[in-house]
């Protein structure tokens, strides 16, 4: 069996169309926006703050809450810092996106920024006021200690594809690794060369 050794593929140019890729990150993301957004308007049109409704039993349960922190409740009272955060991160997402040729990666980034679109919206336009609005979190899980939303939901979603990609390969060109063959008469040459130098007497100073 011949020995292999690891080589980039890139992914052609054509078969990756930059301005497809970014229609990707931006539709995932309008999607993912609209769905979160209608879920919290159910929730709070439909829902009494601070009360538990099962979904299934108490696997899944419905508990509205508000939020001034980040993702999952944390950092509770810096709302208008991450309100900045979230507007930069969009930003660079967006700006980022298009360098972006692979599908993959676009579903990443799609998902991050509608993940963060989503909770911003929260942030800037809810109660008590702008930039320091509540996110809604309504989504419990037995086990799990905190509540959480379907932004939220999505930005978890991408850090583990991002995850998935890089322990692959995966580039953000579309590129991965590929194991190429070498050519065994080359290495066959090689080994004997080495053994040939091996298999050679020693050379002393009283030869000479």
């Amino acid at each position: 069996m011949a020995a292999t050794e690891l080589e980039p593929i890139v992914a052609p140019e054509s078969a990756r169309p930059r301005f497809g890729v970014f229609a990707l990150v931006i539709g995932l993301a309008l999607g993912i926006v609209a769905v979160d957004q209608l879920a919290k308007w159910l929730v709070v049109t439909n829902l009494p703050e601070g009360v538990s409704v099962p979904v299934i039993g108490e696997f899944l349960q419905f508990h509205f809450v508000r939020n001034p922190g980040a993702a999952f409740s944390l950092g509770i009272g810096a709302t208008w810092i991450f309100a900045i955060v979230a507007v930069a991160v969009a930003v660079v997402i967006v700006v980022f996106a298009r360098r972006i040729r692979s599908l993959a990666w676009a579903t990443v980034f799609g998902m991050l920024l509608g993940g963060t679109i989503g909770n911003l919206i929260d942030r800037l336009f809810r109660e008590p006021g702008f930039g320091q609005g509540a996110v809604i979190d309504f989504v419990s899980i037995w086990g799990l200690p905190f509540i959480f939303n379907i932004a939220d939901i999505a930005i978890t979603g991408s850090v583990a594809v991002l995850i998935l990609l890089t322990l692959f390969g995966r580039g953000l060109d579309g590129s991965r690794p590929r194991r190429a063959a070498i050519d065994p008469a080359a290495q066959n040459a090689t080994g004997q060369a080495s053994a040939e130098d091996g298999d050679a007497p020693a050379r002393s100073d009283d030869d000479a």
